[in-house]
Parts: structure tokens; C-alpha cells; sequence
């Protein structure tokens, strides 16, 4: 068995930021692993250890050297590969450009047939691992990439990095490898954290290293999680069933932040706890990466969690210094706020003229005067009297108020939520407020929806006056490209017209582009409407295929033209339910109607002349009768589970009539009339579903 030692890569550096730490060391195993596997050194696995100071590769079971290769490869007969005057042909020529080599190299040989065969020979001596992992340390240096991120140079060296490297370790078990990167050279030595164990410490081997590394204060980035986990639970219990707030991306840079961490409890005045608890827990978050604490009503606490990379002995100090930075920090918010509320939100409401929405569909004032005629309609299509229409036509008028507000300027991420508040200040009805603070949601596809019908008009408003402008300028989102983020809005629009049945898609489309138009804006409307109703169709297929539903179904519910989304989810399950309890009877069914809709001539109309009708004849006339009835009378109750029943019941006499009639009789007369009986048959799906479809992919 071949000899084998673990190898160590370590890259020693200047403080690396978070977000291309993490990106390289994403990168770093994979690079490595590559570089082993193309020098044909054999390896375990591959391990990658960082921290703000390093990123580093472990390899288990490298081989010291590569193995010794002899290939021998058989071409074609000799007969074959050269001519009568022994020069090579197009067989030998392309045999040995197969293997890498020249024709004169070919050797000819008896093989165990009797035949002679050319071969081509290759050997390749072992090769020691060391040089191999010098040269592939560099190139894994130098590989890494850094995007948004600039690259810095140091000394007297071209070569770059995120930060300056400030040292190398590189070990094939107990040996250094040499590797040299801009003007370090690598050892066996690694570097402890600044604090607690400054200097550099000798790394035995790469099985020792990250032994070392603790006994130098440094922890892995697994390490670091679980001790911050363990001091946050830990606190949590202490104080009863308290909750810190850890968001997963502040989490994680926290992490990056240090090598040794120590988890510690601050304290902010309680004069702070008077200004909303969202722009307070931002400032902390974004600006100091503080995790706050609830308490177990989910009230917001004075106290706040500081993850230190200080040494543990002057922890009190490291707290003190923080509260005085959030302090200020927390002065700053309450000040925005405090100014905010001297202002009435009217005023807010006139300073959007100054705002621009987009270049060519004016200002933020322009849009919100399109919202709140828009949410007035949705409020009254859902069902809303007269107080309820008025409240969504004030909270569109209000949403985007807080855009200009202090607060909202400083922190972006709570437009609409510091909205909310402003309007509860100035007395605004409760419903109006939520719909203010919810109007965004949905954010993303599974995100929570507005409370109320109130907040889910106006976010419909929003979201399908941007659809809209955007389509309306020309400039819909493309397969690589949705600057306006318009695929999120019509997913978010059609997530909560699924829980307005009332409302009619096609006719918001309408009513929101005529907006547009009556403001000035020039475009064909009916072109127009026809790509944002084809845009919709497009989502709505996606999302019931996302609900399991089979692409025959969806394509036999889309040809209806069905956008509102309520009834094209429940047409197309209930199509899916009655397929799978039925399946024979609707492949049947729909074999059926392809038929009688391709032999069927609609220039002929459908009214049958019941004089030239033979028994199945009649029969399948009187089933299209009832079943038309029985079709609208389900249609008319929303029950298309019944409307598909209805259209069940014209299998038997359908198929009677095909064994027992021929559709093409040469009489004129007769063959017309049954070519209107087909028409009769194919009008009762119409508004159904088309039937044919799930017959075209069999």
C-alpha cells in the first residue's frame, strides 16, 4: 500500500472581511482537491479551517509521490497502419494522435491472435509529492477569486489578495513544503490571536494543527458557532424564556468576527425603549452587529448580546465601551423619530413629487394616486362596503409617505413599518395602519401575507402598478434579467388574490393600465394588457405545477383563458382529482374530443337538423343538451368538480357514436349535420377546460 501523510495549507492574513472569507473558503476545498486530483496524487478528504486571520486546507492521506504509469495501448493491424513503402496511413496517424504520440514511436508486435497490431507504449515514472504541492499551493493562492471585492498588493510583489498575507504554513506530514507567494515564504509555523497568544507557534504536523490553534485561542469557524450558540442559550435561560434575535446573515459575520469568542450582555437606556423597536434592533444589528434580546412576551429588553474577541479578563470594559457606542447610535434613531413625528404625513405625501418611481412612469406621488384608485377597486371587488373601500384608498395614499421620513432615509429597510407608525400617531383608523405596515409583504415566495384585506388591497395596488408600468414602458423582465423584480410581484399579487375570490385579475389589469394612460403615458393598450395577462398565465403555470399538477392538466385549464387565480387553481385541481379517480375514463374522453373537434368544421355552426338523425345520432344530442345545462349550472356555483362530471356523463354516447356512425357519409346533407353534431359535442367543453390536451402527449 502507497505511503501516505496529511497535508496542511494555511494562508495567514491581515483581518479578512466577512462576506469573502466565507466565498473563498466555499472556494478553497474545492481548489485544492482539483490540484491534488490532476497531479494524480491520491487523497482523503478535504477540510477547510478559517478564520478572520486564515484560511486553511487540511488533506487527509495524501500520497508522498504519484504512481509509476506504463500504458500500453492496441491500435489497428500493422497491415493497416502502414503501407506497402512502410510510411504510416490515416490509422496509424490517428491511433497515435489518440495517445499522445508520434507514429515512429508506434511499436509493432504478434499479439495473441497471431495478428500483428501496432502499439503505442507510455510510461510515466512516480513523481515525489512535495514539488507537486509547492507548485499547487501557489496556484491555489493565486486561484482564489474575490468578487466585489479588490484585491490589495503589499511590498514589492505584483501578486494580490482581499488582505496582505502575512505568513504561510505548509506541511506534507512533518515537512515543510516550500511555497512562496508574493514575499512570504511558507514554514511550520502558524499564528496564535493577537491578543491572548501573539506570535507564532510551531505547528508539529497537520494532525496537530488545530490542537494548536486552540492552545493558541484560535477556534475553528464550527467552534466559534457552537460557543456563541452555547453563551446565547445560556443567556436565554437565565432570564426566563428570553429570545436574542440572531438573523442567519449577521449571525454568520459575527462568527467571522473573531477567532476566540466571548459572548457578554450589554445594557441601553430605557428612554430608548420608547422609539419602535424595529430601527432600534436595525441600528444594533446592521450598524454594531448587537443581537437584541426579547423578553418572553416578545417585548423588546434594555439588554442586548456583544460577541467579544477581546481577552476575557477585561470584559467589563469591552461592555462599557459598547453601551457607549450604542448609545450614540440609539440617539441618532430617536432623534429621526422624534423629528418625523413633528411633521404631518400629508406633508410626506406632497414631498413624493420630488421622488421619482421610475424615468418614464413619473414620481412616487404619480403612483400612489394610481394606488389608491386601484386599491379602492380591489376593496370593492373583494367584497368590502363603503368603510372598507375608503380605508384601502387611504392606506395607499399613506404607504409610501415614510419614504421621505428621517428614519427611513437612514433605515431603508423599515419603509412601510415606520409608515405604520406615523399614521397610529396622527390617529389613523387601525387597519389602515397595518395595511401601511404590511403593504410589501409579500417579499419573497413563501413570505407571510398582509393581516388584513385592508393591507392586502394596497399591496396588490403596489405590486400590479409596477407590473404594469413595467410592461407598459416595454421593458418586462427577461430569462437573465428583472431589474423591477416584477416575477416576485406577480407571485406575490397572485398569493393573495387566492384569498380574495372576488376579484376579477383581468379587470385590475385594465383599470391599472388605464391609470397610466390617463396620466399621460402613451402605449397600445390592448397589446399592452394582452403581455401582462400572458405574464400572469405564465406564473399561475408555474405555481400549479410547484402543487404537483400534472402540464397536460395546466395546459387544458390555460387554454380557457382563465388568469383570475382562485378559479384557474381550482379548475385545475379539481381536472387533476377527477384524472386521477377516472384516469381511463377522461384518456378516453379526451381521445373523444380531440376527434370531434378535429373532424368537426365550425364554419358550419352547431344547430343540428334533428330530422336526419339516427338513434346514436339523437342520443348524443340529447346528452349534449343536458350536459350544457348541467355545465353552466355548475360553471354558475364555482363546482368544477361537477362541471367535469357533467362532461364525464358524454363518454358512452360519444363513443356509440363513433362505432356506430359514419361521420363522412356521402350524402352532403347528412354528413354536414353530423359535422354539426361534433360542433354541438365540443361547444359543451368550451369554458371547461380543453380536453383534447391531455390526449396529445400520450
Amino acid at each position: 500500500m502507497a505511503e501516505t501523510r496529511d497535508f496542511l495549507l494555511e494562508i495567514g492574513t491581515e483581518e479578512m472581511p466577512s462576506a469573502p472569507l466565507m466565498n473563498a473558503a466555499k472556494q478553497l476545498g474545492g481548489l485544492v482537491a482539483k490540484g491534488l486530483d490532476a497531479a494524480g496524487l491520491a487523497h482523503g478528504e478535504v477540510r477547510v479551517i478559517s478564520t478572520p486571520r486564515r484560511l486553511a486546507a487540511l488533506v487527509a492521506n495524501v500520497a508522498v509521490a504519484t504512481d509509476e504509469i506504463h500504458e500500453v495501448k492496441r491500435g489497428p493491424k500493422a497491415s493497416i497502419a502502414f503501407d506497402e513503402s512502410g510510411e504510416p496511413t490515416k490509422a496509424a496517424l490517428g491511433f497515435a494522435r489518440k495517445c499522445g504520440a508520434e507514429a515512429a514511436d508506434l511499436v509493432r508486435r504478434v499479439d495473441a491472435d497471431g495478428s500483428e497490431y501496432v502499439f503505442a507504449e507510455r510510461s510515466v515514472p512516480s513523481k515525489p509529492a512535495a514539488p507537486i504541492l509547492s507548485e499547487l499551493s501557489a496556484n491555489v493562492i493565486g486561484g482564489l477569486q474575490w468578487p466585489n471585492y479588490r484585491s490589495q498588493r503589499w511590498g514589492s510583489e505584483h501578486a494580490t489578495f482581499v488582505r496582505p498575507i502575512r505568513w504561510i504554513c505548509a506541511l506534507l506530514g512533518e515537512d515543510v513544503v516550500p511555497v512562496t507567494y508574493a514575499d512570504v515564504t511558507s514554514s511550520n509555523t502558524t499564528r496564535g490571536h493577537r491578543v491572548l497568544a501573539l506570535g507564532e507557534h510551531v505547528v508539529a504536523s497537520p494532525a496537530d494543527y488545530e490542537a494548536t490553534l486552540e492552545r493558541a485561542f484560535v477556534l475553528s469557524a464550527e467552534r466559534r458557532e457552537e460557543v456563541i450558540r452555547e453563551g446565547i442559550a445560556k443567556i436565554e435561560a437565565e432570564r426566563g424564556g428570553a429570545r436574542v434575535d440572531t438573523p442567519r446573515k449577521i449571525f454568520d459575520e459575527v462568527v467571522n468576527l473573531c477567532e476566540w469568542p466571548t459572548v457578554l450582555v450589554g445594557t441601553f437606556d430605557e428612554e430608548f425603549l420608547e422609539v419602535p423597536h424595529e430601527i432600534i434592533c436595525e441600528s444594533m444589528l446592521s450598524n454594531q452587529r448587537y443581537f437584541p434580546i426579547y423578553d418572553a412576551e416578545g417585548n423588546l429588553t434594555r439588554e442586548f448580546v456583544v460577541v467579544s474577541n477581546a481577552d476575557p479578563r477585561v470584559s467589563a470594559t469591552v461592555v462599557s465601551g459598547n453601551e457607549r457606542v450604542v448609545r450614540a447610535r440609539l440617539d441618532d434613531a430617536k432623534f429621526f423619530y422624534d423629528e418625523d413625528l413633528k411633521r404631518p404625513m400629508e406633508e410626506f405625501v406632497k414631498r413624493l413629487g420630488s421622488v421619482t418611481f421610475q424615468e418614464r412612469l413619473g414620481t412616487m406621488l404619480q403612483k400612489v394616486e394610481r394606488m389608491e384608485g386601484l386599491a379602492a377597486a380591489v376593496a370593492s371587488q373583494a367584497g368590502e362596503g363603503e368603510a372598507g373601500v375608503a380605508a384601502a384608498a387611504r392606506a395607499a395614499h399613506l404607504a409610501k409617505a415614510d419614504l421621505v421620513s428621517q428614519a427611513v432615509v437612514e433605515f431603508t429597510n423599515q419603509q412601510g413599518v415606520m409608515g405604520g407608525y406615523y399614521a397610529a400617531a396622527a390617529g389613523e383608523a387601525p387597519e389602515v395602519c397595518a395595511a401601511i405596515r404590511e403593504h410589501y409583504r409579500p417579499r419573497f415566495a413563501g413570505d407571510e401575507l398582509p393581516s388584513g384585506t385592508c393591507g392586502r388591497c394596497v399591496a396588490i395596488a403596489d405590486k400590479l402598478d409596477t407590473v404594469c408600468g413595467i410592461f407598459a414602458i416595454d421593458e418586462p423582465p427577461t430569462g437573465s434579467s428583472d431589474p423591477y423584480a416584477v416575477r416576485r410581484a406577480a407571485i406575490g399579487i397572485i398569493a393573495m388574490l387566492r384569498s380574495l375570490p372576488g376579484c376579477d385579475l383581468r379587470q385590475l389589469i385594465g383599470l391599472s393600465l388605464g391609470s397610466y394612460q390617463a396620466q399621460g403615458l402613451g402605449f397600445d393598450l390592448e397589446s399592452v394588457a394582452g403581455a401582462v395577462v400572458r405574464f400572469f398565465q405564465g406564473r399561475l403555470v408555474a405555481i400549479a405545477r410547484d402543487e404537483g399538477i400534472r402540464p397536460d392538466t395546466i395546459e387544458a385549464v390555460s387554454a380557457v383563458g382563465v388568469i383570475n387565480p382562485v378559479e384557474f387553481m381550482a379548475r385545475a385541481h379539481a381536472l387533476e382529482d377527477a384524472r386521477s379517480q377516472s384516469p381511463e375514463l377522461f384518456d378516453d374522453l379526451a381521445t373523444a374530443y380531440a376527434r370531434a373537434a378535429h373532424l368537426g368544421d365550425a364554419s358550419l355552426g352547431a344547430d343540428v337538423d334533428t330530422a336526419l338523425l339516427g338513434p346514436a345520432e339523437r342520443s348524443l344530442l340529447d346528452a349534449c343538451e343536458q350536459g350544457s345545462v348541467d355545465v353552466s349550472a355548475a360553471l354558475a356555483k364555482d363546482d368544477y368538480a361537477g362541471a367535469l362530471s357533467a362532461l364525464a356523463g358524454l363518454k358512452t354516447p360519444i363513443d356509440r357514436f363513433f362505432d356506430d356512425v359514419l361521420v363522412m357519409d356521402e350524402d352532403t346533407a347528412v354528413r354536414e349535420n353530423r359535422l354539426r353534431l361534433l360542433n354541438r359535442f365540443v361547444e359543451v367543453f368550451v369554458g371547461v377546460a380543453d380536453i383534447g390536451a391531455l390526449s396529445r402527449k400520450k
